[in-house]
């Protein structure tokens, strides 16, 4: 089941890298609890409570506030039900024309095929360097 759960993220970060919301969506369980880093700008409204919180609260605050936005796996662990995912983000904010290049590390709980649970940590200080003007 674990090789499975691996396939699950690493098609999550497919479909977003191709800016295909529903196919990420599609990943995410109806229950999903997703918590962004602390200190975060997008962790004010954790925890986001299934798919329609996710989209409303996280990705369509990020595209509208970044420009070449990606999260790029560089690594990708299988724990059994849950996977690690190492790697970068990347972007630049609109508003202040700042880039991002922040570390990530986002921890995906995986029941029945579907995401039940995401953890992101960063550096939120290269998120708000990147948004202070």
């Amino acid at each position: 089941m674990s090789a499975e759960n691996v396939q699950i993220v690493r098609g999550l970060y497919e479909a977003f890298g191709k800016g295909d919301v529903p196919g990420v969506l599609s990943k995410l369980a109806d229950k999903i609890e997703w918590r962004e880093a602390d200190n975060s700008p997008y962790a004010d409204r954790n925890p986001y409570l299934g798919p329609s919180a996710v989209l409303e609260g996280v990705l369509m605050r990020i595209v509208s506030q970044w420009n070449n936005f990606a999260a790029t796996p560089d690594a990708i662990l299988d724990a059994g039900d849950q996977v690690v995912a190492l790697g970068y983000y990347s972007a630049t904010h609109k508003k202040t024309g700042k880039p991002l290049k922040a570390q990530m590390v986002h921890v995906w709980n995986i029941d029945a095929g579907k995401a039940i649970k995401f953890q992101q940590y960063t550096d939120t200080k290269q998120w708000a360097d990147a948004v202070a003007g």
